[in-house]
């Protein structure tokens, strides 16, 4: 069975999304989201709409994805979840709105604690171990 190439639109409209996720564009994401793109849409590497968020510090936008059911426990292709991202990027109010939805400190590999403890981030990981 040959695969069909995948439509040009399609892929540029996923780009578009990837960047308003990066971005932290919340509103024109989310209207993006709420018309029908998959709000677990991942890239090339399995960077989900989340983990991008949360790794470029968005908490109003991880907030809105989570809203929708974006799925806090998957991962990327290298194993980093959206929790992860955040601990390294040490972006506070992205880790509380992970936590507070259910995320896992202990899920991915490296995991959220294990990237706190790898980076000496004693900030995160009190905040990861609820001592904020």
């Amino acid at each position: 069975m040959d695969k069909k190439p995948i439509d040009p639109g399609v892929v540029e409209l996923a780009g578009r999304v990837f960047d308003l996720a990066r971005g932290g564009h919340t509103e024109e994401l989310t209207a993006y989201v709420d018309a029908g793109v998959p709000v677990n849409l991942t890239n090339d590497k399995g960077d989900t709409l989340l983990i991008l968020a949360a790794y470029h510090g968005h908490p109003d936008t991880v907030s809105a994805l989570l809203a929708r059911g974006a799925d806090h426990s998957r991962a990327n292709d290298r194993g980093q979840t959206a929790l992860a991202a955040a601990v390294f990027r040490q972006s506070t109010d992205t880790v509380t709105e992970l936590l507070g939805a259910g995320a896992d400190p202990d899920a991915g590999g490296p995991s959220a604690r294990a990237t706190a403890a790898f980076f000496d981030l004693p900030a995160m990981t009190q905040l990861l171990d609820g001592r904020s």
